[in-house]
């Protein structure tokens, strides 16, 4: 192990995946430390690393991709971003129908495999992805944390357990910092510097390359609206309006702006409960330090009442953001909703299992936790009965308390300590 690494909580997965998959793909943003987790997946193995950044590695792969994917039969073949050279991949899967022993080969993609421009094969019974992301709090502090498992065996008749007391100032000041491991080590105007050049960099090149979208400013233009309205309902018509780009034209950006990781999205929820439903997706940048820089405040403006509505944004964000992390290793397997209807009872965040029981979240960046927190989990709970696991709202203050039948008030903290 490498002085100074952070142990990531996808290694035991990834693990697994190389025992039992031909191809193991690592697929995450830019600077979330693929490279790294690869180079600590093969240490002790018999394997060869090319790198697709490189020119002479990138030509040798396009002029000859079925030889390029051949080159190290004797052992395991891995393959820095994929994405430079998508003929690659079924030339992968022609050598995986010859061979399909596990291990054969681990690949990294700073793209979406399954929507990036050129790619014409899925991989589809071959191959397993291992989604990275930026660091998560749980893996900051060395431990691995499964808040999707604890919620589903939160206690009915007894306080859970006491979490990390943090004031509302800490959380704020965790959920603007970036969680990429370079920036994380940087501060001040160094780490802003960075993370300019970072949207900077992917918005002008990385959109062309692999999304093919022609015009990056009209995408910079639509990062900043949704950084600034953080975690809102995306809206096709009035977010075209807004930033001057056709209403039609909105979803082929929303979808090149994802499949390069730069934002995530999370579907209403229905399941036929109520007729009046709204099915909009909610959509936020990946790394909630990023939308904080690019909207241009510190924690002190984000806890003004003027920024009230970015700042619960960012913070509902950042908790969207800590539950995909641990989804990549969560005990528990769970979709992620969110729920609003006509009559204005929503609930921010929904976890359905696949017995479809649920979990119910709301987001609060106040530390004084009230009843009216609960109004839409209570709608939940009373129409789905026995479906309805828990409700938690999660908070800024210190204390855990218990506001009824299965409903619950938690610190952020408990998302990583738990």
């Amino acid at each position: 192990m490498c002085p100074g690494y952070i142990s990531r909580n996808v290694t035991g997965v990834a693990k697994e995946t190389l025992s039992d998959t031909p191809i193991t793909v690592v697929s995450g943003a830019r600077q979330v430390g693929k490279s790294t987790l690869m180079q600590q997946l093969i240490r002790n193995r018999d394997a060869r690393v090319v790198n697709l950044d490189d020119l002479g590695d990138r030509s040798a792969a396009e002029a000859d991709p079925d030889g390029f994917a051949a080159q190290y039969p004797q052992g395991l073949l891995a393959i820095d971003e994929i994405q430079r050279v998508p003929d690659l991949l079924t030339s992968l899967k022609a050598s995986v129908d010859r061979d399909r022993r596990p291990g054969r080969f681990i690949v990294t993609g700073s793209a979406d495999l399954l929507s990036f421009r050129g790619s014409q094969e899925s991989l589809a019974g071959r191959a397993e992805t291992i989604r990275l992301e930026g660091f998560s709090q749980d893996e900051l502090a060395g431990r691995i944390a499964d808040f999707a498992s604890f919620a589903w065996s939160l206690p009915s008749d007894k306080m859970p357990t006491d979490h990390p007391a943090l004031t509302r100032r800490d959380y704020l000041e965790i959920a603007t910092r970036p969680a990429f491991p370079e920036a994380l080590a940087r501060t001040g105007r160094a780490r802003d510097r960075w993370l300019s050049s970072y949207a900077e960099r992917l918005l002008s090149k990385d959109s062309t390359d692999i999304t093919g979208i022609q015009y990056p400013d009209r995408l910079a233009t639509l990062l900043s609206v949704i950084a600034a309205r953080n975690s809102g309902e995306f809206v096709a018509a009035r977010i075209g309006r807004e930033v001057d780009i056709p209403e039609r034209s909105i979803p082929a950006y929303l979808d090149a702006l994802r499949s390069i990781f730069f934002v995530r999205s999370i579907s209403g929820w229905s399941n036929n409960i109520a007729n009046r439903a709204v099915s909009t997706p909610k959509v936020a940048l990946a790394d909630t330090g990023l939308a904080a820089h690019l909207t241009g405040v510190d924690i002190d403006g984000l806890e003004t009442s003027v920024s009230s509505p970015l700042t619960g944004g960012l913070i509902e964000g950042f908790v969207v953001g800590e539950l995909e992390k641990q989804r990549a290793w969560s005990e528990k397997s769970f979709r992620m909703f969110h729920y609003r209807d006509d009559y204005s009872r929503e609930v921010d965040i929904i976890l359905e299992d696949r017995k479809r029981d649920i979990v119910g979240i709301e987001v609060k960046a106040s530390s004084s936790p009230r009843s009216g927190d609960f109004k839409g989990l209570r709608y939940l709970r009373d129409r789905l009965g026995e479906r309805f696991v828990a409700g938690v709202v999660l908070h800024t203050g210190e204390r855990s308390l218990p506001f009824g039948d299965r409903l619950w008030a938690l610190p952020l903290s408990a998302l990583w300590s738990s």
